[in-house]
Formats: structure tokens, C-alpha cells, sequence
């Protein structure tokens, strides 16, 4: 796969996933998918982006950067978002944040095989009162 290729389903995915046109993941995402070392399938992987997009309503994936060695892809993602409740175990509950996730895919036959993703939980803690280390 060309690296014009890989970026164009890449950001098609992204598309998907902006639009939560859930119908349509299998397009992008292998049936047999691993998320952080777990093998969660294509219906885990629709399941945790739908819980997602239920605690933070107004959550938009923002491609900050993207690196392509095929088959695999690195970027940055950047949101900015409100989360209902807890997010990630914090007290958000509504406040506006705003943080990046670093993730890294490998693909396979087109399809997203594997996720390695890091949140910037850090970012998160800074932003809610009393939490910051002093």
C-alpha cells in the first residue's frame, strides 16, 4: 500500500468516525482488531467509540499530525471537547478541555489491525481545579 493510499483511508477513517457512521467502520477496521493489546474486534472497537461519543457528545477527531511508513501510520490527535462525567477517572463533568492522544496503527489488507493509543491524561489534570500538583 502507497503512502498516498494509507493517507487517504486514514483520513476517510477519521471522516467515519467525525460523522460516527458506525455502519461504515468495517471499512476501516479489521474484524479481528487489537486496541492497546487487546483484542477487542471490530464490534469492541465500534462499542468503546460509541461510549465515547455517549460521555463526550461534542468530541471531534483533529488530525494534528500524521507520519506514514506502511503499513503503519503515528499521529497526533487533538480535541477539544466537554465531557459529561468522569473522563479517564477525572472530574471533567462539562468543562470545556482540551488534550491530545499519540496513537500509532498498523494496518492489514487496508484495514486497521492494531491501535497503540496514549492519551495525554496530564493535560486533562492541569486544567481542573484542585487538581494540579502544587
Amino acid at each position: 500500500m502507497s503512502r498516498t493510499d494509507l493517507s487517504a483511508i486514514y483520513r476517510d477513517y477519521i471522516a467515519c468516525l467525525n460523522k460516527q457512521d458506525w455502519p461504515h467502520l468495517g471499512r476501516f477496521v479489521h474484524d479481528d482488531a487489537i486496541h492497546n493489546g487487546r483484542q477487542v474486534g471490530l464490534s469492541g472497537y465500534r462499542e468503546m467509540l460509541e461510549k465515547d461519543f455517549s460521555e463526550v457528545p461534542d468530541l471531534y477527531f483533529n488530525v494534528q499530525m500524521l507520519m506514514l511508513d506502511p503499513p503503519y501510520v503515528a499521529t497526533r490527535l487533538g480535541f477539544n471537547c466537554t465531557p459529561k462525567g468522569m473522563f479517564l477517572d477525572l472530574p471533567v463533568n462539562g468543562k470545556m478541555i482540551s488534550f491530545a492522544e499519540n496513537v500509532f496503527y498498523k494496518f492489514s489488507n487496508g484495514k486497521i489491525a492494531q491501535v497503540w493509543s496514549v492519551i495525554d491524561k496530564a493535560a486533562i489534570e492541569a486544567q481542573l481545579p484542585g487538581l494540579q500538583k502544587r
